[in-house]
C-alpha cells in the first residue's frame, strides 16, 4: 500500500495534460481563500486609526450601494 503525503496549502491536479483548465481552477481556489488579500494586507502596516477609518467608509460605501440598489426606478413620462 502507497503511503499518502499529508499536503498543507491548495492543490490541484493536472488531468491528461489539461494545463489551463487546472489553472483556472488553482486561480479560483486561492480566490475562494482569500489568499491574495491577505497578502495585500500584510505588505505594509497600517495603524489601527487608519484601519478604522477605512473600515468605517467602506461601510458607508456598502450602505449607499444597498440603498441605490433599493431606490424606486426614475419616471421617464
Amino acid at each position: 500500500m502507497k503511503k499518502r503525503q499529508k499536503s498543507f496549502g491548495l492543490r490541484v491536479e493536472v488531468e491528461e495534460g489539461r494545463f489551463e483548465k487546472a489553472m483556472r481552477l488553482f486561480k479560483r481556489k486561492v480566490e475562494d481563500a482569500g489568499l491574495i488579500k491577505e497578502v495585500r494586507d500584510r505588505q505594509e502596516y497600517v495603524k489601527p486609526c487608519i484601519e478604522r477609518k477605512l473600515k468605517k467608509n467602506a461601510a458607508k460605501k456598502r450602505w449607499q450601494k444597498k440603498l441605490s440598489r433599493e431606490e424606486l426606478p426614475q419616471k421617464l413620462y
